[in-house]
């Protein structure tokens, strides 16, 4: 049984608009923190790793711009922020050490994962196209955690307070972009 639409409810196409807008929000957000990472690793033992995961966020990024474009959705206006904040996450993990950096991937790619998952459940039947590049995606994300914990993510220093940080980051941002 479908819940009624009340009063002030976003409509389905404000709620895919929504989808879209953090969506794309966060993978460039993904973009910017593997550019600030390969800032500072881009010559070390993990600098292939950091490369493969950064250009698969490139083509999660590029996806969601051309659904912006198609879909006629007005991108976050805090891009230039997520520019800035993405890319200082990734320098700032980057500069702690390779464990931290890759603590710094599990974090965001286990909010991602659930984000992602709860949009897939929200989407049903009817968006079926959206649904499957979401999963795709995501399934990326999932690999892109375990490519971190395969790589000593949870021998970061404080690596539950770094990646409880950095997953209430990731919750505030799509939070905030879903509407911004």
């Amino acid at each position: 049984m479908t819940e009624p639409h009340l009063p002030g409810d976003p409509t389905r196409d404000e709620t895919l608009q929504r989808m879209i807008r953090v969506d794309h929000a966060g993978e460039f957000g993904a973009s910017r923190i593997y550019a600030g990472q390969l800032a500072v690793l881009g010559r070390g033992p993990k600098a292939e790793l950091l490369r493969h995961m950064k250009e698969q966020e490139q083509v999660h990024l590029d996806t969601f711009s051309r659904l912006i474009a198609k879909r006629r959705v007005r991108p976050t206006a805090l891009l230039p922020i997520w520019n800035v904040a993405g890319f200082a996450l990734g320098v700032v993990t980057a500069a702690m050490g390779e464990k931290a950096a890759m603590a710094c991937t599990v974090a965001v790619e286990e909010t991602i994962d659930a984000h992602y998952q709860a949009q897939i459940t929200e989407l049903g039947p009817d968006e079926q196209e959206l649904s499957a590049t979401i999963e795709t995606f995501r399934q990326e994300e999932l690999e892109h955690r375990d490519i971190g914990i395969e790589n000593g993510a949870e021998q970061a220093p404080a690596y539950r307070l770094l990646t409880q940080v950095i997953k209430a980051g990731c919750k505030a941002a799509i939070a905030i972009s879903e509407r911004v």
